[in-house]
């Protein structure tokens, strides 16, 4: 199976592999969920582990110098449900789980709105470009969504 993940994101774009590591947080935090349901502690314990890695990998993809204020917010979202997943995990809170994976979850789907967005082509192949009517200056929100979908940072 892993050998069908990694032929499906060959020929992905930096905002379909971004896409994926959500998902993947996502995955394991279901699966963290559901220890603490059966009370596998360790299956807990690996399952968070995972989960924290990819947004560890994430946080320190953060370019601060090319992505200005989306990433400084990606960033300080990365510490919040870091933080979450921990406070989730030592109290084994299904509750507090549930709530990093509907945080997460959001901000999946705004990117999963960005890699359908035509004006939303990366410059480069690690690099993701702000939508069009960001750079015009013409979309000044600043929900999580809109900072997801604006911002410029390597995958």
């Amino acid at each position: 199976m892993g050998s069908y993940r990694e032929h499906a994101l060959e020929g992905a774009s930096a905002v379909d592999l971004v896409v994926a590591l959500y998902d993947g947080i996502l995955r394991f935090l279901y699966a963290a969920s559901s220890a603490v349901e059966r009370g596998d502690q360790a299956a807990r314990r690996i399952a968070v582990k995972r989960a924290l890695d990819i947004i560890i990998h994430l946080q320190a993809r953060l370019r601060m110098d090319v992505g200005g204020r989306p990433a400084q917010v990606l960033s300080e979202f990365y510490a919040s449900v870091f933080a979450q997943i921990l406070q989730a995990s030592q109290s084994a809170s299904r509750q507090k789980f549930e709530h990093a994976i509907d945080c997460v979850r959001n901000v999946r789907d705004a990117w999963r709105q960005v890699a359908k967005d035509p004006n939303a082509v990366p410059a480069s192949p690690r690099v993701i470009a702000m939508p069009a009517r960001r750079q015009a200056g013409l979309d000044g929100a600043d929900s999580a969504a809109d900072v997801a979908a604006g911002s410029s940072w390597t995958a």
